[in-house]
């Protein structure tokens, strides 16, 4: 009796899951993704930027939408400078030909970044900071 009363909530617990999962889709609603960079590392911003991508054709080849925004913090915010971005004729060509994507500066890095720098740091051109 036991043992079916635990397989039972685990079934249904599974089953909510999946349910929860599938909600956005069942409602026609919009996917929603954030995928954060905290790091000043070249092949972790790429990473990300891959992720999206596959993720955004992912949706689109079902016939489902989804918003995906990447935000950027901490060390991870040179991946939106003017001056050490490795990856900002990419961010360009991704916000042209993803418009279901967006990008997000965190504004207290931004801050300190430019006060330790005694100048403002420059963020590349292109999405809303």
């Amino acid at each position: 009796m036991f043992s079916k009363t635990i397989m039972a909530v685990a079934v249904a617990v599974a089953l909510s899951a999946v349910g929860s999962a599938l909600a956005p889709a069942i409602a026609g609603e919009a996917h929603r993704l954030a995928i954060h960079v905290d790091e000043n590392d070249p092949k972790r911003m790429n990473l990300a930027l891959n992720n999206a991508a596959n993720v955004s054709k992912y949706y689109e080849s079902k016939g489902e939408e989804v918003v995906i925004e990447i935000v950027a913090y901490g060390p991870g915010l040179h991946m939106f400078r003017e001056d050490t971005s490795p990856v900002k004729d990419r961010l360009s060509a991704m916000s042209m030909e993803y418009p279901n994507m967006s990008f997000a500066a965190c504004g207290n890095t931004h801050a300190k970044m430019s006060e330790a720098a005694g100048k403002d740091v420059p963020l590349v051109d292109g999405p809303p900071w």
